[in-house]
C-alpha cells in the first residue's frame, strides 16, 4: 500500500507533467497522430490536418478533441463525420446570427470569419482573423468578390474600403482605432441597412458615426439637417449621403472640395442651379481653383443653421466675419451681394431679371445681325466673283 507521501508526490509530479505539458498534447494523442499531418486531405479533398503547434497557442489549445467532435467515439472514427456545433459553447453569439445576414450556416460558417477552427486566436490578438487588422481582409474574402456581389445584388465594397480615408488608417498607417468592418455593420447580428434595427439604417447612421466622430455627430443633431432626421424626415441626409458608406474621402482634399457643391445640389435643386451663374460656381469649374468658396464654407459642414438663427455664419450679422475668411476688408456694403439671386425669377429679383433679358436681347441680336450681315456678305461676294468671270470670259471672246 502506498504511503501518504508517495501519494502526494505521485500528484505533485501528475500535476507538475499537466501544466509542464506544452497546450498542443492537451489534444489526444491518437488523433495527432494522423491529424498532425497539415497537409491531410478526407475524402472530399477537405484539408484535415491540424498544426498542433498553433493549436496549442489557440483560444481552444485547453480542449481535447472530443469536446468539439462530440459524436466520434471509437478511434479511428467514420470517414463523415458530424459537423462541429460552435454554439455549443458560444450560445450567445449564435443566438445573435439568428435573423442576421450572415443566419445562413451552410453559406456562412463560423470559419468563414474565424479562420481555422484549430487556430481560432483571440481578437487581440494580430494573428486572429477578426483583428482589427484583419477584419477587413477577413470580410473581403467575401464582400471583394464580384461574383459574390452579383449574386446578392451588393456593391464590391472592399476596394472601396481600402481606398477610403479609414481603409488608408488602418492597413497604411495601423491605427487601430480607424473604423473597420465591425466598428459600423457590429460583429453577429449584422442587420441589412433596410432594417430599422440595423446599425446602418438611415436613421442609425448619426450614432454609429458618433461612436468614433462625437463632436461633429453632436453639431450635425443640433443643425437642420440632424433635426430634421430626427422629426422622421428620411429625405434629409445623414452622414452617408455627403461622405458616402464605404468610399469615405478627406473633406480638405481637393477630390472631395470638387465634389461637395454637387452633393448639396442633389437635394438643393435650385440652389444649386444659381450657384452655378456665379463667380464662385464658375471659377471654380475650371479645374485648378479648389480654394473658391463651396457650400459648406459660408453654411457650415454639420452645424447646418438657417439664416436667421443668430449663431449660422450667414446670419446678417455674421456675414462680414463670414466673407471676410476668404476676402480681406469684407465690409457691410460687400456682404450686399446675393450668391443666390436667381434670374430667372421675376418676383423673386426683378432688377436682376430684366438686366439680365435685356443682356440676353441683345446679344441675341448683335449675333443675328453679324449673322445675317455675314451671309450678305458672303452672297456679294460670291456674287463678285461669278460676274467678275463672266466679264473676263466676253473679254477673252
Amino acid at each position: 500500500m502506498k504511503t501518504v507521501s508517495s501519494i502526494t508526490l505521485t500528484l505533485a509530479v501528475s500535476t507538475f507533467l499537466f501544466f509542464a505539458t506544452p497546450r498542443a498534447l492537451v489534444a489526444q494523442t491518437d488523433c495527432l497522430g494522423c491529424h498532425g499531418d497539415t497537409s491531410m486531405q478526407d475524402a472530399s479533398g477537405h484539408n484535415v490536418g491540424v498544426d498542433a503547434h498553433k493549436f496549442g497557442e489557440s483560444i481552444h489549445g485547453v480542449l481535447k478533441c472530443g469536446d468539439c467532435h462530440t459524436t466520434i467515439k471509437d478511434y479511428p472514427h467514420p470517414d463523415q463525420v458530424t459537423p462541429v456545433k460552435c454554439d455549443t459553447c458560444h450560445a450567445d453569439e449564435a443566438a445573435g446570427l439568428v435573423g442576421s445576414v450572415h443566419a445562413s450556416r451552410a453559406e456562412h460558417p463560423c470559419t468563414s470569419c474565424h479562420g481555422d477552427a484549430h487556430s481560432i486566436f483571440p481578437k487581440t490578438d494580430p494573428r486572429s482573423a477578426v483583428y482589427p487588422l484583419n477584419v477587413p481582409h477577413t470580410c473581403g474574402a467575401c464582400h471583394g468578390n464580384d461574383a459574390m456581389a452579383k449574386k446578392h445584388g451588393l456593391p464590391n465594397v472592399y476596394p472601396m474600403y481600402i481606398d477610403s480615408i479609414h481603409g488608408f488608417a488602418l492597413s497604411k498607417e495601423g491605427l487601430l482605432v480607424a473604423a473597420n468592418c465591425q466598428s459600423c455593420h457590429g460583429s453577429h447580428h449584422i442587420l441589412s441597412h433596410t432594417d430599422p434595427l440595423s446599425s446602418t439604417y438611415k436613421v442609425n447612421v448619426p450614432k454609429t458615426c458618433g461612436k468614433c466622430h462625437a463632436g461633429i455627430t453632436a453639431n450635425y443633431e443640433s443643425g437642420v439637417h440632424g433635426k430634421a432626421v430626427a422629426a422622421g424626415h428620411l429625405d434629409a441626409p445623414v452622414c452617408s449621403d455627403c461622405h458616402t458608406a464605404h468610399a469615405i474621402e478627406q473633406p480638405t482634399a481637393a477630390a472631395f472640395r470638387m465634389q461637395s457643391t454637387p452633393i448639396c445640389g442633389n437635394c438643393h435643386k435650385e440652389k444649386f442651379s444659381t450657384y452655378r451663374d456665379t463667380f464662385h460656381s464658375q471659377l471654380g469649374s475650371l479645374g485648378g481653383y479648389v480654394e473658391t468658396a463651396r457650400c459648406w464654407d459660408c453654411h457650415g459642414a454639420h452645424e447646418i443653421l438657417p439664416a436667421s438663427d443668430p449663431r449660422s455664419p450667414i446670419a446678417p450679422a455674421n456675414l462680414v466675419k463670414t466673407c471676410g475668411r476668404c476676402h480681406a476688408g469684407a465690409n457691410a456694403s460687400f456682404v450686399k451681394y446675393q450668391p443666390h439671386a436667381n434670374a430667372r425669377n421675376r418676383k423673386l429679383n426683378p432688377a436682376l431679371y430684366y438686366v439680365t433679358l435685356f443682356m440676353n436681347l441683345l446679344l441675341i441680336g448683335v449675333l443675328t445681325f453679324f449673322m445675317i450681315h455675314t451671309l450678305l456678305w458672303l452672297i456679294r461676294s460670291r456674287y463678285d466673283q461669278i460676274k467678275a468671270r463672266a466679264a473676263k470670259g466676253g473679254k477673252n471672246a
